[in-house]
């Protein structure tokens, strides 16, 4: 069954990769500048090796789950997929700027299967290459006024400021707890972070984008963003679980990366509110550490811990408990989503979300 739920969701995923990144492709290169701004064949090394920077993530290709998202959604509404295109390729070229920005933040040493990009390069580099995909993502954005006309462009602009605003305020959030070393937080303290972070720019976001596309009323779009506010916290939890159970199908080395980048997680919580007081003083010991300092044994020692005091299955628990009210008001006020096959596919992605091993 896990197999199926698995295969089953990455074909859904893969079946708009192949139009969503050929359209991306269409932006990654030079527009053409006005003279005297062209670049002289002498410096072609320079322009190369900055397309070449630029290229780089959005050519590793992630699961592509949020584009997929709007598009299904816009279908689902009865709306015309081409219509959604440039939407759905701006939502993955902004997963892909913001990305190079995190894992510089988070010290990250891997994405999607190969070094991140700062440590390929460097940090300047890398900053500079996540602007200039976020210069693409908003001319991305910018051209859909020939699909889509002004008024709905400037819906689905003011749509994304929204979402990314918002992922950036939880992006603060965290950075700032981790700098802070706080060890006193609730289930609602992680919620805040992950409800920004991933609910809305994940799953909410995306659908509301596709929702817009289509034609959505008020009370049809309050609908879907309380649906991808449970599917994204459901999201969020699995993600943080993979981290200390998966090699995510191959593709990271080393399990753990939560607990080296000093991630506050649900998994982390619940730990700290239930250790011994001697376990709970080595768990804050190492996760004041920086990434850098903080050994093999130390990160194995705290999933060790995590395990022990049940907090693995916790996480699991309140999972499946996030999932099973996204399918809820999916099936009992998402009707409106009734278009065929993209009702059922976004029904698969609901099992995908929670049974998925990546």
């Amino acid at each position: 069954m896990l197999n199926n739920v698995n295969s089953n969701g990455i074909k859904i995923l893969d079946k708009y990769r192949g139009l969503i990144w050929k359209e991306i492709k269409k932006y990654l290169s030079d527009p053409v500048y006005p003279y005297p701004f062209d670049v002289p064949s002498k410096f072609k090394k320079e322009h190369d090796f900055h397309w070449k920077l630029v290229s780089e993530y959005p050519e590793r290709q992630g699961k592509y789950l949020r584009p997929a998202l709007v598009f299904l959604t816009c279908e689902a509404m009865g709306g015309n997929k081409r219509k959604a295109l440039k939407t759905a390729a701006a939502m993955q070229t902004s997963e892909d700027w913001f990305l190079i920005h995190d894992d510089l933040e988070d010290k990250s040493v891997e994405r999607r299967g190969k070094a991140t990009l700062h440590r390929m390069y460097s940090s300047e580099l890398a900053v500079n290459a996540g602007d200039a995909l976020q210069i693409i993502m908003w001319k991305i954005i910018s051209d859909n006024q020939g699909v889509l006309g002004a008024q709905k462009t400037v819906a689905v602009t003011n749509e994304f400021y929204k979402i990314l605003t918002r992922t950036a305020l939880g992006q603060t959030s965290e950075i700032r707890w981790i700098q802070k070393n706080i060890t006193d937080f609730s289930d609602n303290d992680w919620l805040f972070i992950s409800d920004g972070k991933t609910s809305y720019y994940t799953i909410a976001g995306p659908m509301r984008l596709g929702a817009i596309i289509a034609g959505v009323n008020y009370k049809q779009l309050e609908k879907i963003t309380e649906f991808g506010l449970f599917l994204g916290r459901c999201f969020q939890l699995v993600d943080d679980i993979l981290d200390v159970t998966s090699d995510f199908a191959g593709l990271k080395k080393q399990t753990g990366n939560d607990i080296r980048e000093g991630k506050r997680t649900i998994l982390l919580g619940h730990l700290l509110r239930n250790a011994k007081r001697a376990d709970k003083k080595k768990v804050i010991k190492i996760m004041n550490r920086a990434g850098e300092k903080k050994t093999e044994e130390d990160v194995n020692w705290i999933i060790k811990k995590m395990h022990q005091y049940g907090s693995i299955e916790y996480a699991r628990s309140l999972a499946k408990k996030f999932k099973d009210r996204a399918y809820q008001i999916f099936n009992e006020d998402l009707t409106f989503l009734s278009n065929q096959p993209a009702r059922k596919d976004l029904e698969t992605l609901i099992h995908f979300v929670l049974e998925r091993n990546h």
